[in-house]
């Protein structure tokens, strides 16, 4: 805009800037919202299939070919079967805040015939008896599956239901050095106890696979405590952002109004 603009030109000029603003803004918080809406129908979608997934009959595990290509939304909370041999020597605890208290959910390897899976084998309360988060971590177990079998270890079934590998929290990330543990992160376990590749999944044991998986120490781990759940918050989003491209399309009328009335004849 030249110098010598009149006050017109320049008021003109900056109503279709902000015209073009409010467009722009409007615009962009609509589309949220409306992608908010095709996340909600997702979602819902989603927790259906699941709701489905879980209370049908447990399937053979994942081979290991077939590890690469698990994913949430096909694979968590689906029922399994499996036969192996626990590595108790290397169980880990990871730390636990259910409606019963603060405990300890007790993660052991499992020698498959497909490769080592780590089974969630139930909850145990604080100060059962059982490990300590101190305790030091057991030895490398790289050999140990097949020191097992040599040793004729009886094989366990374990049923339950398939949970992609927790990643590590960010307020409370793992130590495994200290061997404190906050999420169920397999491979990082997995280091911890010198295993070897493990699967990138654990399973979260049924209350008669806990049951027959025998105690630790004291204590008898409760299974079964698996509670599915998705955080759906994707309506109260769709209605913010719908909101504000109504707050948006309402101070635009508003200032559009007001121009007009206060404009001379």
């Amino acid at each position: 805009m030249t110098a010598g603009a009149s006050p017109r030109q320049r008021s003109r000029a900056l109503r279709v800037i902000l015209a073009l603003a409010a467009g722009v803004m409007f615009a962009g918080f609509f589309a949220l919202g409306t992608w908010q809406i095709y996340r909600l129908q997702w979602k819902l979608d989603l927790i259906e299939r699941v709701g489905q997934r879980v209370h049908g009959a447990p399937a053979a595990a994942p081979q290991a070919t077939q590890w690469p290509h698990l994913n949430a939304e096909d694979d968590d909370y689906r029922p399994l079967r499996l036969r192996g041999v626990y590595l108790n020597a290397s169980s880990t605890q990871v730390l636990a805040s259910l409606d019963r208290g603060v405990g300890y959910w007790v993660m052991t390897p499992l020698c498959t015939a497909d490769g080592i899976v780590l089974v969630n084998r139930g909850f145990i309360p604080a100060g059962s008896g059982g490990w300590s988060p101190q305790a030091a971590p057991a030895a490398a177990a790289s050999d140990a599956c097949s020191a097992a079998r040599v040793a004729g270890t009886a094989e366990t079934e374990v049923v339950g239901l398939l949970r992609l590998s927790e990643v590590t929290g960010r307020l409370r990330a793992n130590e495994p050095e200290r061997n404190y543990w906050y999420t169920r992160d397999v491979q990082a376990i997995a280091k911890a106890r010198g295993l070897p590749p493990v699967a990138p999944y654990f399973v979260d044991a049924d209350a008669p696979s806990a049951l027959a998986s025998g105690p630790v120490a004291d204590a008898q781990p409760v299974g079964g405590l698996t509670t599915v759940s998705f955080v759906n918050n994707h309506l109260v989003y769709a209605v913010t952002w719908y909101a504000l491209a109504l707050m948006v399309a309402g101070a635009t009328a508003w200032v559009v109004r007001d121009a007009r009335k206060g404009r001379p004849h």
